[in-house]
């Protein structure tokens, strides 16, 4: 286990591999440890870093520092702490929204940004995520019962459920939209069909994505895409990674028996 600290708390981290940075965020239920197949996956030419955010896993638990803007901040004190230049980011639900914001803050450090069971907006949000316990929310939306769902389930179990709220609430704020008028930011939208957490966008708002935005719907996945069709995540994840720096996510090569491009 690997920590650092910021703001005189403790941030952990798990890492693997070498070469051009990659950074997961994990959502509103768990930690870094559900990105363990896509961390393999992407190290084999990238050095994969995967973070707890405040509140999450190992990292420090200070409800002072629940905001999203402490959260973006915490990704911020990561890379200056790590002396990273540009990166891409990975997120998922929370993480998604904090990769996002943390993109229109300082869009001159990150590369690309896959965005996962992301809310456009406060809207999309289930109500069961404002009541729910973390335990809970794990057993809601967690595939199965192998050996690393059990493990979530107990990662989940080690969230401050003030996190959740405190995040939830500065959510009602959302302005994810803003993504779209910054041309130079190429974002890939993946969204579990069956998500029954995160509201997947309508269709009018498909047909209005720029051309450096795409979207792509996992027809067998739950709020968990990289769980559910975990192969199928992983091949679509190496494909975006190697896409040359600049280059729209409409570009990939995507395989017409595994995927469906909604536009």
């Amino acid at each position: 286990m690997s920590v650092i600290v910021l703001k005189s708390g403790f941030v952990h981290y798990e890492v693997l591999g070498r070469g051009r940075p990659v950074i997961f965020l994990h959502g509103w239920v768990g930690s870094w440890r559900y990105w363990m197949p896509a961390l393999q996956a992407a190290s084999t030419t990238y050095r994969a870093y995967a973070l707890d955010l405040w509140g999450f896993g190992e990292t420090t638990k200070n409800p002072e520092q629940y905001s999203l803007g402490e959260q973006v901040e915490l990704v911020n004190g990561f890379l200056n702490e790590m002396g990273m230049g540009r990166v891409v980011l990975v997120g998922h639900g929370l993480g998604a929204v904090v990769s996002l914001l943390f993109s229109m803050r300082f869009p001159e450090v990150v590369e690309r940004v896959m965005a996962i069971s992301c809310p456009l907006e406060e809207k999309a949000i289930s109500n069961r995520f404002r009541t729910g316990a973390p335990a809970a929310l794990a057993e809601w939306l967690l595939p199965g019962s192998s050996p690393l769902a059990e493990s979530i389930r107990l990662d989940a179990a080690k969230a401050d459920p003030a996190a959740l709220q405190v995040s939830m609430n500065d959510s009602a704020a959302l302005t994810i939209q803003r993504l779209w008028e910054q041309p130079e930011l190429a974002c890939l939208w993946v969204h579990g069909q069956n998500d029954p957490a995160i509201a997947a966008l309508s269709s009018q708002r498909f047909a209005e994505m720029p051309e450096h935005i795409h979207a792509i719907l996992f027809e067998g996945s739950g709020h968990f895409p990289m769980l559910d069709e975990n192969n199928k995540f992983n091949r679509l994840l190496i494909d975006f990674l190697n896409l040359p720096s600049g280059e729209s996510p409409r570009q990939l090569q995507l395989k017409e028996e595994w995927r469906r491009r909604v536009r």
